[in-house]
């Protein structure tokens, strides 16, 4: 069965050629993997002539609405902190290969992977992403730091979507 990373490596391939569809089978396990080709779209343009009509004078009124005075809502706290989180090209994200759930632990009873502040190496699991009943441990890739973890247990995440924010060494 082929890795996670080497997964990728071929989904980047694909991404990159002109390969419309891809299918791996061995020992009874199967990847197909199926690009989207946009096909051009037929643009049809239709010219109507209509009679031109002359312009109707226009009667104004003025009128003043009434506004009753109202105090200003509390404005909403600033989320900065996290804008410059996002923004900070130093760190490293880890996104998800796949489209599927994010699970933080191999079992509901079980401790998270990793969580924010946790020391990770490369080859360390820091989530699970289950895609059709197959759970697919996901490896962080670079060593640091776990700076903010960006979904939540048991969301959908998509193909791409950042996960983990890590600060690398």
């Amino acid at each position: 069965m082929l890795k996670i990373q080497e997964i990728r490596e071929i989904i980047k391939l694909i991404d990159q050629s002109d390969i419309e569809e891809f299918v791996y089978k061995h020992d009874g396990s199967k990847i197909e993997l199926k690009k989207r080709v946009n096909k051009p779209v037929q643009e049809t343009i239709q010219y109507v002539t209509e009679p031109v009509q002359e312009p109707q004078p226009v009667i104004r009124q003025e009128v003043v609405p009434v506004v009753p005075a109202v105090e200003k809502a509390p404005a909403a706290p600033k989320t900065a902190p996290v804008q410059e989180i996002a923004e900070n090209s130093t760190l490293h994200k880890i996104v998800s290969p796949m489209v599927g759930t994010f699970y933080q632990a191999s079992s509901p009873d079980s401790d998270p992977y990793v969580k924010v502040g946790s020391e990770v190496t490369s080859d360390s699991i820091v989530c699970i992403v289950e895609a059709m009943k197959l759970f697919n441990e996901i490896e962080a890739e670079v060593e640091g730091k776990i700076v903010e973890v960006l979904v939540k247990d048991g969301e959908l995440v998509e193909y791409g979507q950042p996960l983990f924010l890590v600060e690398p060494k």
